[in-house]
């Protein structure tokens, strides 16, 4: 029964620990959502860039050339 009492207040120290981090969270996530409000909202990620379409399709095609470029030395090897 020695062993049970021991096990008991451990159990308790635990409970207590576990109280006091998720009280320690809870700071933490209400400083984030502060700082998340003062720049805009977008206090995780960076804003994603902006290609033009022109942009677009000239990598379109220059990874389509690569592609061929591939096939093409795959025929010839085969």
């Amino acid at each position: 029964m020695a062993n049970l009492k021991g096990l008991s207040s451990f159990v308790a120290e635990l409970k207590r620990t576990r109280k006091s981090l998720a009280a320690e969270l809870r700071h933490v996530d209400a400083a984030l959502s502060v700082l998340g409000k003062m720049s805009g909202g977008t206090a995780y990620a960076k804003p994603g860039r902006i290609i033009s379409a022109a942009g677009r399709k000239r990598i379109a095609a220059a990874q389509r050339a690569r592609w061929a470029k591939i096939r093409t030395a795959k025929k010839k090897a085969a």
